[in-house]
Order: structure tokens, then C-alpha cells, then sequence
């Protein structure tokens, strides 16, 4: 059941949109989809990286069509106008969200939340519920959403998630991780529950080589280092996240990364264990409640019965 590079697809004909795809591990799967064909959206906070990266994109043999597409997840007026520009292609077949913030100090985004929480789950909450309706055009796209091996042992701390009765950044984190494992399987089970052709799939780089680290100063820059030569490279930890928008045998609700040792790393992909609180669709529902009030931002859909 394993997956690698060899086995990604032909992509061609299919338009994707890729979230922090201007560095590290976004960038790798912005590369594996566009060398296989695919149109690319790079959507991307910062302009002049993301020129860069489309630079060293059309830099090899194959031309690799893409476009920048401006988004700060942080400021949800940002999603709705990314929102508004993607709407505007022909198609959208694979939607990654993969951009994210990593343990950085006391941050909040304009609505008040915490930067984590912010930037990881509620602006790809409110990216992925605009873009629904076009989502489902076309026979269906695949939301991929990624998590990482942080939500095993998180809690989501729904009356601090402005971080004003204390802030830690490991443990914010972590929750922000969390909810993006339980957004995508909550958001799976409502489209199967609402007949749509969209499928839900999670996925995790396990621990990777990733600009993520840069808040943590000269110990994030040599954890980096080391990662990439012992652990997963960035191109690796890109492989789960490809897996979860190319492979052919892949579901609704299911979770992947590397196929090793613990999840940590691997050169092959395949299914992942996602912790008891991830799979709580009771504590999805709050989450996915929680995450409408703090965004106003509405996917439509109802939520599956609970056993």
C-alpha cells in the first residue's frame, strides 16, 4: 500500500491550488503536481517568493504552467479576495492546504485569534468552504489538508484560543494541528452526508526539513539541518500531501504520511494513524461551529449523524 514519486499520475488537464508553495515542503508538492502536468496556483503571502518560486519552476526541461495567487490566512478579507481570483479558473481539481505557521511568539491575526490557530486552520477553513461550489464542479476536487504527527496528545482549548489566559507556543501548535486533522475529517463526513463529488483527505510530512522552524532561532536552523539529512527532506515530507491529491486509490477521510518508523520519515507514503480525539465528530462539530463564528465564514453543510 505504499506510494511513491514514480507512482504520482499524469496531472495534465488539472488545475490545483497550493497554499505556501513558495518554500520547503509546499514548494515540493507544487513541483511534483506541475512536473506531472498540472496547473499551478501558488498561493502565497509574500509576491517576490512566490516569483521565485515560479522561476525555479519553469527553470528545468518541462515548462510548468503556473500563477501566483496573493493570500494571507491570517486576514480573512485576504481569503475571500483569493477566494473570489481562484473562482475564476476554468476548474479547480486538487486543493493543498499546506501553508502554516510554526511556534513563533505571541502573535494574533486581525479578528483576534492566535496567529497558530489563525493562519493553520481558520484562514484554510474559510479558503476551502468559499471555494466549495467550485470545488464540486467539473466530477469533484480532492481537499487535502495538511496535519502533522503534533495533533497526537493535543487538546483544542476553545476558551483560550486568543491565547489571553497564557500562550505556549508548543501546545498552541499542536492544537492548531489538531484542528486541521479534525476540519478534514469533519469535513469529509458532511460531503458524503450532502452526496458531493468532493472528497476530504488528510495527510501529514511526518518530521521534515521545513522553513517552519525559523522561529526558533540557531536551534531551528540546525534542527532543519539535521532533520533533512537523518529525517525527511522537504521533497519527502511532500510525498504524504501528493499521495493524498494524485493517488488513484485514495478515499474520502483518509489520512496518510511517511511510510517509516513511526510515521517520522520515509521515501514511501501510506496510511497514517490519526489519534481518538481526531476522530471525535462530536468535538469536529464544535470545532467546525467555533470555526464559522470566528471566520463568519459558512460552508453550507450539514453535519452527518452521530452514532
Amino acid at each position: 500500500m505504499s506510494f511513491a514519486f514514480s507512482d504520482i499520475p499524469d496531472q495534465t488537464g488539472k488545475t490545483a491550488i497550493v497554499t505556501g508553495a513558495n518554500t520547503g515542503i509546499g514548494f515540493a508538492i507544487a513541483e511534483g503536481l506541475a512536473r506531472k502536468g498540472a496547473r499551478v496556483l501558488l498561493a502565497c503571502r509574500d509576491a517576490d517568493k512566490a516569483q521565485e518560486a515560479q522561476e525555479r519552476l519553469t527553470s528545468g526541461h518541462e515548462r510548468a504552467d503556473t500563477e501566483f495567487l496573493p493570500l494571507d490566512l491570517a486576514n480573512i478579507a485576504s481569503v475571500r479576495d483569493a477566494a473570489e481570483k481562484a473562482g475564476e479558473e476554468e476548474r479547480i481539481d486538487i486543493l493543498v492546504n499546506n501553508a502554516g505557521v510554526m511556534m513563533p511568539p505571541l502573535s494574533r491575526a486581525p479578528g483576534g485569534s492566535e496567529l497558530q490557530f489563525a493562519v493553520n486552520h481558520l484562514g484554510h477553513f474559510a479558503f476551502t468552504s468559499l471555494l466549495l461550489d467550485k470545488l464540486a464542479a467539473d466530477g469533484g476536487a480532492r481537499v487535502v489538508s495538511q496535519s502533522s504527527l503534533a495533533h497526537r496528545g493535543a487538546e483544542i482549548d476553545f476558551d483560550n484560543l486568543d491565547a489571553g489566559k497564557g500562550y505556549g507556543r508548543t501546545k498552541f501548535y499542536g492544537q492548531s494541528k489538531l484542528a486541521n486533522l479534525l476540519f478534514a475529517l469533519e469535513l469529509d463526513r458532511r460531503l458524503r452526508a450532502a452526496n458531493s463529488p468532493v472528497v476530504s483527505i488528510a495527510c501529514h510530512p511526518g518530521i521534515a526539513q521545513s522553513e517552519l522552524t525559523r522561529h526558533l532561532g540557531m536551534f531551528g536552523s540546525l534542527f532543519g539541518s539535521v532533520v533533512g539529512l537523518v529525517l525527511n527532506s522537504s521533497e519527502q515530507g511532500a510525498l504524504p500531501a501528493l499521495q493524498a491529491a494524485s493517488d488513484p486509490d485514495a478515499e474520502g477521510g483518509d489520512f496518510y504520511g511517511p511510510y517509516g518508523f513511526r510515521e517520522m520519515s520515509g521515501r514511501t507514503s501510506g496510511p497514517a494513524f490519526a489519534s481518538k480525539r481526531a476522530r471525535d465528530p462530536r468535538l469536529a462539530k464544535r470545532l467546525w461551529d467555533t470555526s464559522i463564528e470566528l471566520t463568519g465564514v459558512d460552508p453550507g453543510l450539514e453535519p452527518a449523524a452521530v452514532a
